[in-house]
């Protein structure tokens, strides 16, 4: 008879999440990206004489707001987390043991 066993888990650096500096650079960078798209819109919707004009508008309107949540964001855990972390103890952990006796002053 053959028994299979479970192999232990092997973490390799690549499975690591990018380092806190490099996701704020990360965040930095497209922020700053939606925020120049949200300035060009601002200007050709001033300066465009067309009715496309109001496409302009609203972006340079709305842009800002998807800028800001997509800005803070920040770091989201990848895997969804263990539930047998939560789950309540058997017994409580303050509980006194009921063999053991108290010792009166």
């Amino acid at each position: 008879m053959r028994l299979w066993r479970r192999r232990p888990e092997v973490h390799t650096v690549t499975d690591a999440a990018p380092s806190l500096t490099a996701d704020i650079g990360h965040r930095e960078r497209r922020y700053l990206i939606q925020m120049g798209i949200r300035t060009l819109c601002l200007v050709l919707a001033v300066v465009v004489d067309h009715p496309v004009r109001w496409v302009f508008a609203v972006g340079a309107i709305v842009l800002p707001y998807f800028a800001v949540i997509f800005a803070n964001g920040g770091r989201e855990p990848s895997n969804v987390p263990d539930m047998s972390a939560f789950e309540a103890p058997e017994s409580p952990q303050n509980e006194i043991p009921r063999h053991r006796r108290e010792i009166g002053s």
